[in-house]
């Protein structure tokens, strides 16, 4: 019998290890290129960086452009009447959830770095986005089509 309640005891302990938080689903507001808002949760997109509202970026023909804003409209068309399941990995040090994001079309983090909107943080995606990043950089999309300022590095400059 005391064995028995021994395993019972131990079976406890494993299933109440770590918690992890549930899936996050329904409509969202978008904030920037990288975060959301979902029934009033921030939730910031895990391993990937878009660049800030208010930064600005070159384009092809040399001439400066919202870079920032336009990265927001692209997570604006991905996340447009559908409807986003989140799957949360931590939160950040301002609170916010942190999140692998998706729709019925996919991850949304690797469509904005597919799409050239973002970039792969490799110091906390260990570059799962890597591949994503390298295909908008070959095709010259979104950001890659002139320069730019890293997001981390432009925010680093612009508190």
């Amino acid at each position: 019998m005391a064995r028995a309640a021994a395993i019972v005891a131990v079976i406890g302990l494993a299933l109440a290890g770590p918690a992890r938080a549930a899936e996050m689903t329904g409509p969202v507001r978008v904030i920037d290129g990288d975060t959301l808002d979902l029934a009033g949760t921030r939730i910031r997109l895990w391993g990937i960086n878009a660049p800030e509202t208010r930064q600005t970026c070159e384009g092809r023909d040399g001439q400066t452009y919202e870079c920032g804003r336009d990265s927001k409209a692209v997570m604006v068309e991905l996340t447009r009447d559908r409807t986003v399941t989140c799957d949360p990995r931590d939160n950040d040090r301002y609170g916010r959830v942190v999140a692998v994001c998706r729709t019925e079309a996919g991850d949304i983090n690797a469509a904005i770095v597919r799409r050239g909107w973002a970039v792969d943080w490799p110091r906390y995606s260990s570059g799962a986005y890597s591949r994503e990043q390298d295909a908008a950089r070959q095709e010259g999309l979104g950001i890659w089509s002139g320069r730019f300022q890293m997001p981390w590095d432009w925010r680093r400059e612009h508190p």
